[in-house]
């Protein structure tokens, strides 16, 4: 039987955790979501103002917001008659770039950056 360890180690991200994130950013479109609400800022937008700058409306949008919010990447809260949906885990992206670069590409030389 195959053990995978799924405790964090003090500079890495659970792999039950990773695992989770890295699925509910497995479709185009609630990459989509999500940048659009990155890009709004702490503030959020409202579910139809998120909708019209990401092209993904009505019950499309609910169900990708429901799957980002279970996974701890936004949240939704009603303020009066509005839904405001917001990015909440820019430290948890932040956590999964650092997941690939040091656990998934540990044994591999970086190319250089030349972007610069």
């Amino acid at each position: 039987m195959k053990h995978t360890d799924t405790s964090p180690t003090p500079d890495s991200l659970p792999l039950a955790q990773a695992a989770s994130a890295f699925a509910a950013l497995g479709s185009e479109q609630r990459l989509v979501v999500l940048h659009t609400l990155v890009r709004a800022g702490p503030d959020g937008l409202a579910i139809g103002e998120l909708g019209k700058r990401s092209g993904v409306t009505g019950s499309t949008l609910t169900h990708h917001m429901k799957i980002l919010a279970q996974a701890g990447l936004v949240t939704q809260n009603r303020s009066g008659r509005s839904i405001i949906c917001a990015a909440v885990a820019y430290d948890e992206i932040r956590s999964l770039t650092d997941f690939l670069l040091k656990e998934c590409c540990a044994d591999c030389p970086l190319p250089e950056n030349d972007h610069g």
